[in-house]
């Protein structure tokens, strides 16, 4: 069951619109080459809603597209909420609900992979039964109406799961051992930092700002990195074994090589040097 709730949450682009296409705003950047505004497709977006120059995102300058994932929020949107109706054939204001739902769907889906991932912890155990009840819940949620989801408070459903995973967060690193069991690195400025051989075990980095952090050969065994900000970092022979709220778009973000430990959750970025 959890792995097939895993495969759900994974974009599948052949059963989607390309809607990260056409429904969110990019500006021209390091990331992009280009601005384009919310609701107009890329320029690179073709007829059969693949993407044009997909072997060679980052050659072109848009390696912002290599790092985002859905969560599987646009074959839900496509293929649940709009019933396989394609936003180029249906009525514009319809193609416009369509675009402001899935960045909603997308949030619900990766807190859905949060979810999914806690129950699979075993010091989770305490409060399995409540995730699991929270997992349903957003569940049903992302398979509402197009009207129910526009309408959908999501940060007040959001603070409610994340209360849980907070709680998740403490009874896992409880039980790791090393020094920085304890430690709170919450939101913390670390861009740049100098994070050779740390021992970041059973560390909180939720939200912590790590970009172009040298984390090489750092030991983030069982550490909890919800919204950690990786960009950039270099991952380089470090120890990930472990840890936990880490997600395929942070991973692609950062550098790393063959000799990066990593948890099962997440695969190795085919960027990333050998």
């Amino acid at each position: 069951m959890v792995q097939e709730r895993t495969t759900d949450l994974r974009g599948d682009c052949a059963r989607c619109f390309g809607l990260c296409c056409v429904a969110l705003p990019f500006a021209a950047s390091a990331d992009f080459a280009r601005d384009k505004p919310a609701g107009k497709p890329c320029p690179n977006l073709r007829d059969d809603h693949r993407c044009g120059i997909h072997a060679k995102l980052r050659d072109e300058g848009y390696s912002g597209c290599t790092v985002y994932d859905c969560f599987g929020a646009g074959q839900k949107v496509s293929q649940v909420t709009f019933g396989g109706r394609d936003w180029r054939d249906v009525p514009r204001a319809d193609a416009r609900r369509m675009f402001d739902v899935f960045p909603v769907v997308r949030r619900l889906h990766e807190l859905l992979w949060y979810l999914t991932e806690a129950l699979t912890l075993p010091a989770a155990g305490p409060v399995h039964a409540d995730l699991r009840r929270m997992l349903e819940r957003t569940e049903a949620l992302t398979r509402g109406s197009a009207e129910e989801l526009a309408a959908l408070d999501v940060p007040a459903h959001h603070q409610q799961v994340n209360v849980l995973l907070l709680r998740t967060s403490e009874l896992v690193r409880a039980g790791i051992g090393g020094g920085n069991k304890k430690k709170n690195r919450r939101g913390a400025d670390l861009m740049g930092a100098r994070l050779k051989g740390a021992d970041l075990r059973g560390a909180s980095l939720r939200g912590a700002y790590l970009i172009a952090a040298d984390l090489t050969g750092a030991d983030l065994r069982g550490a909890d990195l919800i919204g950690a900000d990786l960009r950039d970092a270099d991952l380089t022979d470090a120890d990930l074994t472990g840890a936990f709220f880490l997600t395929q778009p942070q991973l692609n973000a950062a550098r790393g090589s063959v000799g990066t430990r990593l948890p099962g959750s997440v695969g190795r970025p085919v960027h990333w040097a050998a």
